[in-house]
């Protein structure tokens, strides 16, 4: 995998973990741990799931 693509899914699994934490139990876990900075991890994730979504024709194609 390229190293776009590896952190581009590490971002997307962050924050689907994210908000299950904030769905189950109300604590976002990026907002807890950046701060302020929060907004632009949820921005990096929101282009990562962007990226993810674009490669999902050629994921499915190959299953």
């Amino acid at each position: 995998m390229k190293l776009l693509q590896q952190i581009a899914w590490i971002l997307v699994v962050v924050g689907a973990l994210n908000l299950g934490l904030i769905g189950f139990f109300g604590f976002s876990l990026v907002g807890a741990v950046f701060g302020a900075g929060s907004n632009i991890v949820y921005a990096l994730v929101g282009l990562s799931g962007l990226y993810a979504l674009s490669e999902l024709p050629g994921i499915l194609r190959r299953s």
